[in-house]
């Protein structure tokens, strides 16, 4: 746009100021970047929208609508940066947290993963089977100009049959004109090519033919029920139904016994008690938190694991705390050699990989190879002791954790001590406190204003230290008696793991998502509380 005064000014340089783009170039980076974000969406609602994922599709539609209009507008300048980050936020942190609650209120597990529909699909396709004395057809898949399927079926003496979705008529000579592939059945249908099939192999195997009454007489079958046609692109059977689903009461009936099935909390059940499978996906309401809280099964070891977990994260933040703090203090110490060298080698450990850390770890506890065993001349059960409540496997997780997490107390206190005005320390000494005073009354307190807030984010890490725990011990050892799988150094979050995916009796992700819950809101009050305490610490002067 040209700055000269009276100068002509372009309609591509009004538009650009009018879109707040401040330039031509600026305008066309606006529209190149607007264009992506349009077209990837466009690609995710066409996705979504065949799926019936109506959640994430409404999300992808108001994101980019928001998108549009704040980028295309010259009045919503501090939007342009905000609002970026807060769909970050919403859809990588706030909307997994908001579905994990709600998987919490659902039966979502082994035996419930479908959802309605699929579930009674599943039912009724599984009730049809092939009597023994079936007739069974040689199968030729067929299809018209319009697309619609068919089945040319020939039975064991020859007599050949046009299957469609309206019956099963007999064919008579010169109703099928031509040879092979260019053979045309009733003026219409023909066979279906090797490139077709390939295309449309999952509607013909699911293609079927209904048979009437009048066609089971003339071709003298033995049923009690209905029957259909299923195949196996070269071969059909005449097959019996044994399930109905009724779409108005929402039933499925037993077409032989007349037993009724109606769906309570996702299976389909009987009255004598009897169900169908597989389930389907429901809402359950606070069951799965009523399980926690009155199962003997889940109450007895989620107790204890509930204690064990505060226990773990209040013991890893303080000794970690304490031995990275000891030694910030002793390499603050200007007379101390080395400062730099021995620095970097403390946070070696921080560095690495958890996983591999403990992975390692898990190899120099082992009772019957572990270098440090064997360096004792002791077969020492580090990890797999069951007495005193595994208190050893338990000072064994929180000694590795010691090593993983020191370096980084290490680096925060450092970097507080350093901060630090010597001024208020020199003064002190003047007035004759001495080393001990210091710290306790001047150098923790300002200490504390720095990092309080970094030690209540390292409680909520190892509240939910999953690493750790899980590959150095996997949980356990074993608590004995327990009816549900449960180990003396499990925490919350690798019990909730054992539930969903260790259990041995099938994945239960709706009890496990109503524990990661619980354990949402424990890090969140403690958190809030833990802010609340820290806030007092900034008054000091």
């Amino acid at each position: 746009m040209s700055n000269l005064p009276g100068a002509p000014v372009s309609f591509a340089d009004r538009l650009a100021d009018r879109l707040g783009a401040g330039s031509v170039a600026g305008l066309l980076l606006k529209f190149l970047f607007l264009g992506v974000v349009n077209a990837l969406a466009l690609y995710a609602i066409l996705t979504l929208l065949p799926l019936r994922e109506w959640t994430p599709l409404a999300v992808v539609v108001v994101a980019t609508a928001a998108l549009d209009y704040v980028y295309l507008s010259k009045r919503t300048l501090p939007l342009k940066f905000l609002l970026p980050g807060t769909i970050a936020l919403l859809i990588f942190q706030v909307s997994p947290v908001l579905y994990t609650a709600y998987i919490g209120f659902t039966n979502y597990g082994t035996g419930n993963v479908l959802n309605e529909q699929q579930a009674i699909g599943r039912i009724i396709s599984d009730s049809v089977t092939v009597p023994d004395d079936a007739v069974r057809y040689r199968s030729t898949p067929l299809q018209n100009d319009a697309g619609d399927l068919a089945l040319l079926l020939e039975d064991p003496d020859g007599d050949l049959f046009l299957g469609t979705e309206d019956g099963l008529p007999l064919l008579e000579e010169g109703d099928i004109v031509g040879e092979g592939a260019a053979r045309v059945i009733l003026d219409e249908f023909r066979p279906i090519t090797l490139g077709e099939l390939g295309d449309r192999e999952a509607e013909i195997l699911a293609f079927s033919v209904p048979i009437t009454g009048e066609v089971v007489d003339e071709l003298d079958l033995d049923l009690e029920a209905d029957a259909i046609s299923v195949q196996t692109f070269n071969t059909a059977a005449v097959a019996v139904q044994r399930l109905e689903y009724d779409e108005v009461t929402g039933e499925i009936r037993d077409l032989e016994d007349g037993t009724v099935y109606t769906a309570v909390d996702g299976t389909f059940t009987a009255e004598d008690g009897s169900t169908l499978r597989p389930g389907f996906r429901d809402t359950i309401g606070f069951d799965n938190y009523r399980r926690v809280l009155t199962s003997p099964a889940i109450r007895g070891p989620f107790f204890r694991v509930f204690v064990w977990t505060f226990a773990f994260a209040i013991l890893s933040v303080l000794t970690t705390f304490v031995l990275g703090l000891a030694l910030a203090l002793a390499l603050n110490d200007p007379r101390m050699k080395l400062r730099r060298t021995t620095r970097s080698l403390l946070i070696v450990p921080y560095a690495l990989p958890s996983f591999m850390t403990a992975l390692i770890w898990q190899g120099l506890l082992n009772t019957s190879f572990g270098p440090i065993n064997q360096i004792l001349g002791v077969s020492i059960p580090w990890l797999t002791s069951q007495a005193f409540a595994g208190a050893l496997p338990k000072f064994s997780v929180v000694l590795v954790n010691l090593w993983l997490g020191f370096g980084y107390m290490f680096l925060i206190t450092t970097g507080a001590l350093q901060a630090m005005p010597e001024e208020v320390k020199e003064a002190a000494r003047v007035d004759g406190a001495s080393g001990w005073q210091i710290l306790r009354r001047i150098t923790l307190p300002l200490l504390l204003v720095a990092v309080g807030p970094l030690l209540i984010a390292s409680f909520a890490f190892n509240f939910n230290n999953f690493n750790t725990v899980f590959l150095l011990t996997g949980g356990g050892p074993p608590i004995q008696g327990t009816l549900t799988p449960a180990g003396h150094t499990d925490i919350l979050i690798s019990f909730s793991y054992r539930l969903a995916f260790a259990g041995g009796r099938g994945q239960d992700f709706g009890l496990a998502a109503a524990i990661s819950t619980i354990i949402f809101f424990l890090v969140a009050i403690f958190s809030y509380i833990g802010f609340k305490r820290t806030a007092v610490l900034e008054d000091i002067n």
